[in-house]
């Protein structure tokens, strides 16, 4: 009877170990939020430099159109071996007018993440398609062909 429970034992630690080697890993990315901080930036009242004392550098700023900085923070999950997914994100959008005064500050989450899936192994390009051997010995006689016999190589611009 001990045996069969000693057995019991090591099949459930076996389990729980198992159990326990595919839990998710989650890691924080980008900006950390701090909900007291970013909840006090208020349209009309700061401007860029209360925005970069109170809140820090953005992860990135607009490079066209009204001037935005956006504090982007993400937590991921992944299983090991498998690729991470996003599991919370947000996106503090602070804009700003021609003088650098807040006009708006604008908040998103998940309804905004889109999960990309490439077609295929491939980069699609314009051009012609050309196979192995066309690559390798496509330009053999192409590059470095000199004059011929008879004629002259010019040495300036205009070939004088």
């Amino acid at each position: 009877m001990s045996v069969q429970r000693t057995i019991l034992a090591g099949v459930a630690l076996a389990a729980a170990l198992a159990v326990s080697g595919c839990a998710s890993i989650k890691e924080h990315r980008g900006y950390i939020v701090d909900e007291t901080l970013t909840s006090s930036v208020q349209p009309g009242i700061d401007n860029q430099a209360s925005v970069a004392g109170t809140l820090g550098d953005p992860s990135f700023k607009s490079e066209y159109g009204q001037p935005t900085w956006y504090y982007v923070s993400s937590v991921t999950g992944r299983k090991p071996f498998v690729r991470p997914r996003i599991v919370n994100q947000s996106v503090l959008a602070v804009k700003f007018d021609a003088a650098g005064n807040v006009v708006a500050v604008d908040r998103t989450g998940m309804d905004k993440v889109v999960y990309l899936r490439p077609d295929g192994a491939e980069t699609p390009t314009l051009g012609r398609h050309r196979g192995f051997f066309q690559d390798l010995f496509g330009n053999i006689g192409q590059v470095g062909a000199g004059a011929g016999p008879g004629q002259r190589t010019g040495g300036g611009p205009n070939g004088t």
